[in-house]
């Protein structure tokens, strides 16, 4: 056993050491396969962690009611009392402060500003005392001293704030500052998808801001269960009760933990579905630069199995060299996993935890570098066993590693390919390109390894940055349930709503730099449910015009209702459907007209038409602008005007909405890119390699039938060119018909509302700039190895 060890281990460092470039490029491949695959599973394990670590401090709630406006106690108390799986609950005071009203200070350089850009609610709240606790950046729960307040983390990131900064809110008395004390962890809160934000002020200074004015009253009744999956029917529940409050939106446990993992989740999706790209390249370049290797060793093979060596000890020989490359790739790619990671997670931690390192993550990464390991090596495996079953006379005569009836096969093919396509038949001129197309169907199995990485790494590039610019995209909103505008304004419940609707669509009717006014009216209907009469939260309105995508059927008018996916799937209907709707005792039947997406107020909407009437819960007025006027600049300008009014342009709105999924998916689709090219790069370079030096031979007798140096290079770049293209546009190809497909079903299986995603790529920078870069990068390696022919002496090529 010691000799068989001492054996192999002077093999691998002479194979080393012979063949430097081959082995540099393929552990280079190991080592970026391995680092995707211990980076995902360590973001994804981090994740996790974190978000468990915020939750079991912060102790969110199974299930949320936000409302404005009078509620009954008494309701509520005979609601608790009636259910035994709640097992405490609470209603928390807030004060909504349009972001106008809210400025900052830097103490160190005195700038200012306020959040009037911001779309969320601002708002204002003391620390609860049973759960739902906001916590610090140590992970304690934050309790301010009077005079000080905790601002949420994404308004930290967002205007650089820091402790020790003034924070102003304009009240109908007097403005009150504060002192920023910190900064708040929020479990039901930290998403940018959240139409909420928290800041955390002490009970003294709330009630200053109460009774000071200015900011609207709003409410959350938050119950914890005894079994957190219950609380889908505690909402049920809870909305068949026609005296509870419900003039808000509902959010129950899965959903927080789903949008709060959502955004980072994808990184480590992304990061592990690449991982698995590359690990398909690096076993495909394995295989080839094993049996490469077993052919140009396959008479010294030979030599040991006519002595009698047991095949058992000559697979453990050459195995020994690929496990010593591969325990070296999952070393390295782990080292550098843990230096990614930690700048990868660096967001997470501050929006959620830190995560305790314990032993999940270590295992984690370990498991993940496992399975990537026992996968090769089990391929390593395969491949020597089949060149095992080698006939011993082929391989010392013939130096072949094929059985005794694969080369009388291979044979009878070769003498029909050689009758079929015959040189001396050939009437072209193009002699050259002649001989490269019958080299590479002769040697189409091991010219295909070009088409198929390239294929892998065109998807790897394009795919990530398709979803990117989807969530970027303004026609994005539209296919998610969002009118197509270029300003949304969102009046909430306030004591002069109405007189602000009023008086902010005679400014839009005068204004000739805005076109397409359309005003939809939230309101509270009423709908059949399992336990009776449930809420369901509509927008009333003329729906006709609006740009609105629908899975199924179409717009509403008079005497229909249209429904979004969540609302559609929890109903049970379909277009055509008739559902009983109930408004101030008085019940109508609409037919379900269409059924669209929608990741607003967590996906349960409805549309139905009619005229906006007045007391609504809220409004949303929607303008187009000319093209001569520009959006952003409107938006300010009517912000200032209508300071109760939350008015911002699309791109902005989508900017902030998504960022939770645009600013995690940037560097992935980045490094994707990256990764992609570098492969590329190297795997055109071992390719190469390797097949110049298998094709000597062959080369030594065109240059003796007298081709010239020239002609034989660049028979090998056309072949090299031609793989190279034919696999690239095959990605793209795919990329394009079935990238939706499987990007679709991973969003719709993350349960938001979405159930057909519809790409919307760069056109010019996907599928022409990008494609031309990887074929450009391909074919310069092609170059650069081909290169090296100009200065080698025919003589050694004949000899092999």
């Amino acid at each position: 056993m010691s000799s068989t060890g001492g054996l192999a281990a002077r093999y691998v460092r002479s194979d080393v050491r012979t063949n430097k470039g081959v082995h540099l490029a393929l552990t280079a491949l190991l080592v970026l396969s391995a680092f995707l695959m211990a980076t995902g599973a360590m973001v994804a394990e981090r994740l996790v962690g974190s978000i468990d670590r915020l939750f079991e401090v912060a102790q969110p709630p199974d299930f949320l009611q936000m409302h404005r406006g009078e509620y009954d106690p008494a309701a509520l108390e005979q609601f608790a009392a009636e259910h035994p799986e709640i097992e405490s609950w609470l209603v928390e005071e807030m004060l909504d402060f349009d972001g106008a009203a809210v400025s900052w200070q830097h103490s160190s350089t005195g700038a200012s500003g306020n959040i009037s850009d911001s779309v969320m609610d601002n708002l204002f709240v003391t620390q609860n005392s049973e759960f739902d606790f906001l916590l610090d950046e140590a992970g304690a729960i934050a309790q301010p001293a009077p005079g000080q307040v905790y601002v949420p983390v994404t308004y930290q990131q967002r205007y650089g704030l820091a402790a020790g900064d003034r924070l102003t809110i304009k009240t109908d008395a007097e403005p009150l500052g504060l002192e920023v004390a910190g900064f708040v962890r929020d479990a039901g809160m930290a998403s940018s998808m959240s139409s909420s934000t928290r800041f955390l002020v002490s009970e003294q200074d709330f009630q200053a801001l109460e009774g000071a004015g200015g900011g609207a009253a709003e409410l959350m009744f938050e119950y914890q269960l005894v079994d957190g999956a219950a609380a889908g029917d505690l909402q049920r529940a809870y909305e068949a009760e026609a005296d509870l409050p419900k003039n808000g939106q509902a959010v129950t446990i899965g959903m927080i933990r789903l949008l709060n993992a959502l955004g980072d989740g994808l990184v480590a999706v992304a990061l592990m579905l690449g991982s698995l790209i590359l690990v398909a390249v690096a076993v495909i370049n394995l295989r080839f630069v094993i049996r490469g290797t077993l052919e140009d060793e396959v008479r010294e093979i030979g030599a040991m199995r006519a002595i009698g060596v047991p095949q058992r000890q000559i697979n453990t020989l050459y195995l020994a060299k690929y496990t010593a490359l591969i325990l070296l790739a999952c070393v390295l790619g782990g080292a550098l996993a843990v230096i990614a990671t930690a700048a990868l997670t660096r967001g997470i931690q501050v929006n959620y935890a830190a995560a305790p390192v314990g032993v999940f993550a270590v295992l984690t990464p370990v498991a993940a570098l496992g399975v990537l390991a026992i996968g090769v090596l089990l391929l390593c495996r395969g491949v020597l066993r089949r060149a095992g079953k080698a006939s011993v006379v082929g391989a010392l005569v013939g130096g072949s590693t094929l059985s005794d009836r694969q080369i009388a096969r291979r044979a009878r093919r070769g003498t029909v390919r050689a009758r079929r396509h015959r040189l001396a038949s050939y009437r072209g001129s193009r002699v050259n390109a002649f001989l490269a197309r019958l080299d590479l169907r002769a040697d189409a199995r091991q010219w295909a390894l070009l088409p198929i990485v390239f294929f892998l790494l065109s998807v790897l590039m394009i795919l990530p940055m398709n979803v990117l610019s989807t969530f970027e995209s303004p026609r994005f909103g539209a296919s998610m349930g969002a009118p197509d505008a270029d300003l949304l304004m969102d009046l909430q419940l306030s004591d002069d709503v109405d007189q602000t609707r009023t008086d902010l669509l005679a400014a839009l009717d005068t204004d000739d730099r805005v076109s397409d006014v359309r005003v939809l009216a939230t309101e509270l209907r009423e709908v059949p449910g399992d336990e009776g009469w449930e809420t369901l939260r509509v927008q009333v309105g003329d729906h006709a015009g609006a740009a609105v995508q629908y899975l199924h059927g179409q717009a509403p008018v008079p005497g229909q209702i249209a429904l979004s996916v969540l609302n559609a799937e929890r109903y049970q209907l379909a277009t055509g459907d008739a559902l009983p709707v109930r408004n101030a005792d008085q019940v109508s039947s609409a037919v379900v007209s269409g059924i669209y997406q929608d990741v607003t107020m967590a996906g349960y909407t409805a549309k139905l038409p009619g005229e906006p009437s007045t007391g609504a819960a809220g409004y949303a007025i929607y303008a187009d602008v000319t093209p001569a006027a520009d959006p952003a600049t409107l938006a300010a300008e009517y912000a200032g005007r209508f300071p109760t009014a939350s008015v911002i342009d699309r791109e902005e709105y989508l900017g902030q909405t998504m960022s939770f999924v645009t600013s995690a998916f940037g560097n992935v689709a980045l490094l994707a890119v990256t990764f992609a090219l570098g492969v590329a790069m190297l795997i055109s370079g071992l390719f190469l390699s390797l097949q110049v030096k298998r094709d000597r031979q062959r080369m030594g007798v065109l240059s003796a039938l007298g081709f010239s140096r020239r002609e034989i290079i660049g028979q090998v770049r056309g072949k090299a060119l031609a793989a190279i293209a034919l696999g690239t546009i095959a990605g793209v190809a795919f990329s394009a018909a079935a990238g939706q497909w499987l990007v679709g079903g991973f969003v719709a299986a993350a349960g938001l509302g979405i159930t057909e995603l519809q790409l919307y790529p760069r056109l010019p920078l996907v599928y022409g700039v990008y494609p031309v870069v990887l074929i450009a990068a391909g074919f310069l390696v092609t170059v650069l190895v081909t290169t090296r022919l100009r200065g080698a002496p025919t003589s050694t090529w004949l000899r092999g």
